[in-house]
């Protein structure tokens, strides 16, 4: 059996190599730190995720015999006028976008971001049956008020969902099934909705890795190889992230430092794209080659137990596209900015959310002296709430750790009696207590991590771990 993988794959298929079956303690460490496992890692050292862009041959017992790469990362620019660059793109985003949804109708994801604006222009254009929705937190910022209006601007249906509080502890067994606990549960807020959405008809459009393509990394270009491992591991690591894993590694015994076996692991795999004059476009690649089919796809999982989903900026054409764009205008989100200008200058004038309230005619203001009355303005609003003891959730974990009633279902995933036969209970009781007592921001990852750990393991029959 011969499996072809797409550049950046949707979902994880698995394959079975010649190896003991152990848990793969390294691997585990490394999910710890980032929340995703690494390259073709999975919890067992006997069993593989199918790398992307490759030509994969399997027996017919599933064993992965033959792994090619059809497809490398590259930068090799074609000098053109930015302009030409943004009519290319509005051509290919158009023609991917109708050849996935086939006239069928679209459920679209709208936020205050770039992508998903770009993909209710191009819709509205193609005179899709849309139906769009977004979300926000209980007690949340009210980030259904931009999405609105994208909405009412492209003449979309429309519906603003809350998440609640402690919404997981009822179906945490079931995300669990879904994603593998390769993800952790707090990550997919799209769950919290999952019943609203499948009520609605049609194709998912969404905008997942427009974000990545179409930016810079931040860095200079000219970054040694060794700057750029550390500029990795800063991106992809969760605060706390190191920490957790480190002790895992030596509450495993494991030979050696983590970070070093980290380092090393990130470093070899960076090594292997062959993009040596552009750190900005070599950090891309990495990304997504690692980060988008083992964490982002993941979560994917969840909204096509609702639908089918369509991603148009997975396509294998939009990749390849990127590797032929000059880096200068990939900096700054500019091509899909100017898109949005020229095809709906309304639209423009709407929030962007990263620089909130300015719009993209101005939110270079944001920074400087122009835009610091806006800038103070939303602080003091969140901080006038805080005083009055109604401080704004800005994360899910928020919702779902704390509280009463949320800590009673923690502590019950977390101090099983299983539980504490694969990570040692003093870890465990340690970051739990630095959670409760410290920093929650800081610990909050690590928390989740074990969470995930312990509905992993509490699943797995006895006799095969």
């Amino acid at each position: 059996m011969t499996i072809k993988t797409p550049i950046i794959p949707k979902k994880q298929t698995f394959a079975k190599v010649q190896a003991p079956h152990e848990v793969n303690q390294k691997a585990i460490c490394v999910f710890a730190a980032t929340g995703f496992f690494l390259d073709t890692d999975t919890y067992w050292k006997d069993e593989v995720v199918l790398p992307a862009a490759a030509i994969n041959k399997l027996d017919d017992a599933g064993f992965l015999l033959e792994s090619k790469p059809w497809f490398q990362w590259h930068n090799t620019p074609k000098e053109r006028p930015f302009q030409e660059v943004v009519d290319e793109f509005s051509e290919l985003f158009k023609t991917i976008v109708s050849e996935q949804i086939e006239n069928k109708s679209v459920i679209l994801p709208l936020s205050g971001g770039l992508d998903s604006r770009t993909q209710a222009i191009v819709l509205k254009e193609l005179q899709a049956n849309v139906q769009a929705y977004s979300y926000q937190f209980e007690q949340g910022y009210n980030e259904t008020k931009i999405a609105e209006k994208v909405a009412k601007q492209c003449g979309f249906a429309f519906d603003a969902f809350t998440i609640p509080k402690g919404y997981l502890w009822n179906s945490i067994d079931d995300l669990a099934e879904i994603n593998g606990c390769y993800s952790d549960f707090c990550s997919p807020r799209q769950w919290a909705v999952l019943n609203q959405l499948k009520g609605y008809q049609g194709v998912f459009s969404l905008g997942h890795w427009g974000d990545v393509l179409f930016d810079d990394m931040a860095v200079a270009d000219d970054l040694s190889i060794d700057l750029q491992v550390e500029q990795i591991i800063k991106k992809i690591t969760k605060r706390g992230g190191l920490k957790l894993a480190q002790t895992l590694w030596q509450a495993w015994a494991l030979e050696g430092q983590f970070y070093d076996y980290f380092y090393e692991r990130v470093k070899a795999l960076l090594q292997q794209i062959d993009i040596s004059h552009s750190a900005n476009a070599r950090i891309r690649a990495f990304k997504s080659l690692y980060w988008a089919p083992r964490w982002t796809s993941v979560n994917l999982s969840v909204f096509e137990a609702a639908h089918p989903i369509t991603l148009p900026y997975y396509d294998n054409r939009m990749c390849e596209f990127i590797c032929q764009i000059p880096e200068k205008y990939l900096s700054g989100r500019q091509i899909q900015i100017a898109y949005i200008k020229q095809k709906a200058p309304q639209l423009a004038k709407l929030t962007w959310d990263l620089y909130h309230p300015c719009n993209l005619y101005n939110y270079q203001d944001y920074y400087t002296y122009r835009g610091l009355p806006g800038r103070l303005q939303h602080s003091l609003k969140y901080r006038v709430k805080r005083l009055l003891g109604k401080p704004t959730i800005q994360r899910n974990w928020e919702l779902q750790f704390l509280g009463q009633e949320n800590d009673k279902q923690l502590q019950k995933q977390l101090f099983s009696d299983e539980f504490k036969q694969f990570v040692p209970p003093l870890v465990t009781q340690d970051m739990y207590r630095r959670f409760t007592s410290k920093d929650q921001l800081q610990h909050a990852h690590g928390l989740s991590m074990l969470l995930t750990l312990s509905k992993w393991y509490n699943k797995q029959p006895i006799e095969s771990v």
